[in-house]
């Protein structure tokens, strides 16, 4: 019988029970239409490209001007476990909020290899404090959102104390690090034990400001019981938005709900802006 590593999963349960392509093969699919999806709508609207917030290759931001000055702003953080992935093909998240009269920014940051899950976290800190100090220029209300999927949810809880972030929304979220460590996706980040704890909203002083927590009932129940155990500290400290456990949705369908207008995690976006 193979030994336990992290609660009752071995190496091989472990890597499987986080493996959320392997769990969803028509991801692929999902990622071919949105990228479409997402050239389309930055021919469609008024987007201040590649903001710099520092002097790395991928310290940019894009920002997706509501139709009418002086709205809210949500800066959308995509996932992929901290080693993948880019902001312009996950720019259709922002066909939700765009239409409900948000801005959207969407945050870019290096990846690892090189990057470190630290760096990587202080990045994520550094832009969106730059962008708190943009949104006048930008001609945006104060009201800042931050908002991340599955990684990036867990880089929008680790900012969700940046003063002059008003809420976050985590989507999908990882809270608890030290399992990833234990995986083979630690290959390239390769988190010490201390850094992944010091880097576990699970375990850190909560902000004041609220944290909405979503995931998807179809979801590999690991990702589940994260956010819900997320939700469950967040709530112990009367700090939890709202939790939103979508019933039907995967790692992947579920931002369906933030890019369509009428869906749950758009209205929640709208919420937490005040809207």
């Amino acid at each position: 019988m193979a030994t336990p590593i992290y609660r009752e999963f071995d190496v091989g349960a472990l890597n499987a029970a986080y493996n959320n392509r392997a769990a969803v093969p028509e991801h692929v699919q999902w990622r071919d239409q949105r990228a479409q999806q997402s050239l389309v709508l930055y021919a469609a609207h008024r987007v201040s490209r590649d903001l710099r917030y520092g002097p790395g290759e991928r310290q940019r931001i894009d920002f997706f001007h509501a139709v009418s000055p002086d709205r809210p702003t949500v800066a959308y953080i995509h996932g992929g476990y901290w080693q993948y992935n880019d902001k312009e093909p996950n720019a259709f998240v922002a066909a939700g909020p765009l239409a409900a009269g948000m801005n959207v920014a969407l945050i870019e940051y290096s990846l690892a290899p090189q990057a470190s899950i630290s760096t990587i976290v202080r990045e994520i800190r550094t832009a969106t404090a730059d962008l708190v100090k943009r949104l006048p220029e930008l001609q945006a209300s104060p009201t800042l959102v931050v908002c991340g999927h599955s990684a990036g949810g867990h880089l929008a809880a680790m900012t969700a104390d940046v003063p002059g972030v008003h809420a976050a929304l985590a989507i999908s979220g990882l809270f608890d690090l030290e399992p990833i460590r234990l995986t083979e996706m630690n290959q390239k980040l390769a988190m010490s034990e201390t850094e992944a704890r010091a880097h576990s909203p699970q375990f850190l002083s909560l902000p004041q400001t609220p944290i909405s927590v979503a995931y998807g009932l179809a979801e590999l129940p690991e990702l589940q019981r994260q956010s819900r155990e997320f939700a469950q500290v967040l709530r112990a400290a009367d700090n939890l938005g709202r939790m939103l456990a979508l019933p039907e949705d995967d790692h992947f369908s579920i931002l369906e709900s933030l890019a369509l207008p009428e869906g749950a995690l758009c209205r929640e976006v709208c919420r937490l802006a005040g809207l």
